[in-house]
């Protein structure tokens, strides 16, 4: 009797070499390793779970049927998946407009503990809001690096921009956050966002 492939320590490229040949079972693995992640990256961008797990859906979806387009001369499979959950998410937000962040939102993290968390929430949501009032690609440039923690490299390849262009890109994003917050510092907070 033919034995089933098991795809468990196979690598992106590989499993994603299978799913455009057909394999269901590279494609549940692939989903599998990255499903969190990009669950994660879209709830931190949409800051609404239900949606990011829709979108993430959309996305899976997606690399089901289009595996085929996948080019590991161009991109790391992460990368290109990334890049597919951002351009998600922008579309979405650009259909919804931006909302305010709601005032429950806490982005996951899993390195504090729940003291750390209390003492924090203040300055996390402070934080929020000044990362909400940015524009469109700041917000992206700031999820990407500093939620995600991608290199710039990684993150400039996942907004398909030049690595000179990303830089520029979050370096105007750090001034406009850091001028935001040494004016609410300064004169108190006003929620723009």
């Amino acid at each position: 009797m033919g034995q089933r492939p098991t795809f468990a320590d196979a690598s992106d490229d590989r499993l994603i070499a299978e799913v455009a040949a057909g394999s269901p079972a590279a494609y549940a693995v692939l989903v599998d390793r990255w499903a969190v992640k990009c669950r994660a990256l879209a709830f931190r961008m949409t800051r609404d779970m239900a949606l990011a797990e829709d979108m993430v859906q959309d996305v899976f979806v997606k690399v089901w049927t289009k595996a085929e387009l996948f080019d590991a001369g161009k991109a790391k499979f992460g990368t290109w998946l990334y890049r597919m959950v951002v351009n998600r998410c922008l579309d979405e937000a650009r259909r919804r407009k931006p909302d305010a962040l709601p005032e429950d939102y806490d982005a996951p993290d899993d390195a504090m503990n729940a003291e750390d968390l209390m003492a924090d929430a203040s300055e996390r949501q402070r934080i929020r809001d000044a990362v909400a009032t940015l524009p469109e690609r700041q917000q992206t440039a700031v999820v990407l690096t500093y939620f995600e923690e991608l290199s710039n490299q990684e993150a400039a390849e996942v907004m398909e921009i030049h690595i000179k262009a990303f830089e520029s890109l979050l370096v105007r994003a750090r001034k406009s956050l850091k001028a935001l917050m040494e004016e609410w510092s300064q004169g108190g907070q006003e929620r723009t966002a």
